[in-house]
């Protein structure tokens, strides 16, 4: 229709540049068409329509699929069993100074120092903690 108004009326609407336009365009509405077809063959969708030698191709890639997303899997239970291991390391570790420092606070309640130690110690005892600095006093 547009090249009969062309004709008739002598003036061009399309120049070269609009053409090779045009027909980028219609190769990337070809170039979706077969993405699309591809992408509905992946899915199981229209596979009636296929030969057994276009099916090996499309199997072989949603086989290589399932062993990418097997090792994923398998990396982020790695990741949690080495996280829960983590956790329970941790919690045994906060139990044991939990447990620590309430024997200090129970001796300390009943007025029970062992050898004269005072309670700042036996509590930085029970927790690990050591002085930033030597305690000058104590050395008298």
């Amino acid at each position: 229709m547009l090249e009969k108004y062309q004709q008739h009326s002598g003036k061009k609407l399309w120049d070269a540049k609009h053409e090779n336009l045009s027909a980028e365009i219609e190769r990337i509405k070809r170039e979706n068409d077969n993405l699309q077809i591809k992408l509905r063959h992946l899915k199981g969708e229209d596979l009636n329509s296929l030969n057994p030698r276009e099916l090996i191709p499309i199997e072989e890639a949603l086989q290589n699929g399932m062993t990418n997303v097997r090792a994923k899997q398998m990396d982020f239970l790695k990741m949690l069993k080495l996280n829960g291991k983590m956790l329970e390391e941790e919690n045994e570790k906060l139990a044991y100074y939990l447990h620590h420092q309430e024997l200090a606070m129970e001796r300390n309640r009943h007025g029970c120092h062992q050898g004269g130690t005072d309670y700042a110690s036996e509590v930085q005892m029970a927790l690990g903690v050591q002085p930033m600095q030597p305690n000058l006093q104590l050395a008298k």
